[in-house]
């Protein structure tokens, strides 16, 4: 039986692992445009810094599943950490825009181990219904990265460089380890009879990708998401060098919408005490697609100014706090036994469609934020199509 003040230790040390992504992505958001003029690039290679981060994340997730199945939760994550540390400070050390790309996918193989690790020990500690309620407490404590990083890196950009960005991840990397090896317990001891193989590792992943409970679910919440990539791609840009924003208040504009994220995950805390997970997700779809249709006639039209685009992008990322943890916590429901490796094919899938969305957006590349409000408006339909026709997951 844990105390309250372990289980609070527990939660806030598995909120930072969770935040691996938002951290090594909204850090140095800021400091985009000066790399294009650091490293003498134009601004489609600068995106691919991003990109090449998701697709690490998405790739990288599905080695770690069957490891932390076989081995246990902790000895991977020590391992993708000190990887993670290596490749942050080589991104300091970055002289042009082909070695930052290739570093930052290196980065995010390391930081698949935290983000593996965590879903997969709140399945392990937790049932159904408890851990929706459980992942959005994460994302309580996760959500503090996308308001404080880019309003700190943008701090960090103006007085010390863009170089010292990439330090504070490196350090953020080794507080996490550190954090992790006293604080949390071993969740899973471990499968010595797992298969490490690639064919038996391939049969498990297309066993639970047959699952309609998870399938469904991570479907719908995964192209959602990719919307958010959208924007977090974008808006750097748009804000930044098509509208005049100065790179503080891009910060602190960031931030807002961050908020907005973990205020709703904090609403579906309430709202699971009433009602049940695919009512939540229906309506916040249904939201969302009305966002990000005003969202789109606001970057056609012009109305409204910078106002006209934050208004509707601030609902579009909030209802990604009532999406995300009932839709992760009911696809990871069935898997007891295999919890890393389903936690690695959401993750892979997850951010496997945040890259591909963060490509196309990058290479249309246009003096106008049409293109990031078209992808976020086909994302929010897809995830409405994508939504469980019938009850999937934990009432």
């Amino acid at each position: 039986m844990t105390s309250r003040r372990e289980r609070v230790t527990r939660t806030l040390v598995l909120g930072a692992l969770s935040a691996f992504a938002p951290m090594s992505i909204d850090l140095y958001l800021p400091a985009l445009p000066a790399l294009e003029r650091a490293l003498g690039a134009d601004a489609a290679a600068i995106q691919w810094t991003l990109a090449a981060f998701f697709i690490g994340f998405a790739a990288g997730q599905l080695l770690y599943g069957p490891i932390t199945d076989r081995f246990g939760r902790k000895p991977p994550l020590y391992v993708g950490l000190a990887i993670y540390v290596a490749a942050s400070i080589g991104c300091a050390a970055a002289t042009s825009a082909g070695m930052l790309i290739a570093l930052r996918l290196v980065q995010a193989i390391g930081a698949c181990a935290a983000a593996v690790t965590s879903r997969a020990m709140v399945r392990d500690l937790f049932e159904p219904r408890e851990a929706a309620r459980v992942f959005s407490t994460l994302m309580l404590v996760m959500g503090v990265a996308p308001i404080l990083a880019p309003l700190v890196g943008s701090y960090i950009l103006l007085w010390l460089g863009w170089q010292a960005i990439f330090l504070a991840l490196a350090a953020y990397g080794i507080a996490s380890l550190a954090a992790a090896a006293l604080a949390l317990p071993e969740t899973h001891a471990g499968s010595p009879e797992r298969s490490l193989r690639l064919g038996p590792v391939l049969r498990e992943y297309a066993r639970i990708l047959a699952v309609p409970v998870f399938h469904r679910n991570v479907g719908a919440s995964a192209v959602t998401m990719g919307g958010m990539f959208a924007y977090i791609t974008a808006s750097p840009f748009v804000f930044i060098e098509l509208m005049g924003l100065a790179v503080d208040t891009y910060g602190w504009l960031f931030g807002l919408n961050a908020l907005g994220l973990i205020a709703a995950s904090q609403l579906n805390r309430v709202l699971l005490a009433r009602t049940s997970p695919r009512r939540i997700l229906l309506g916040t779809l249904l939201v969302q697609v009305g966002a990000s249709a005003v969202l789109l006639a606001a970057a056609i039209s012009g109305f409204g100014g910078v106002a006209g685009l934050v208004v509707p992008l601030f609902v579009f990322i909030a209802c990604l706090g009532l999406i995300l943890p009932n839709a992760s916590a009911a696809a990871l429901a069935p898997f007891a036994a295999s919890a890393g490796s389903a936690s690695a094919l959401m993750g892979a899938i997850q951010f496997g469609i945040a890259g591909l969305v963060s490509a196309i957006v990058g290479a249309v590349h246009a003096r106008s934020a049409v293109p990031m409000a078209a992808a976020i408006a086909l994302c929010a339909v897809g995830g409405l199509a994508l939504m469980p026709k019938r009850r999937l997951g934990p009432r």
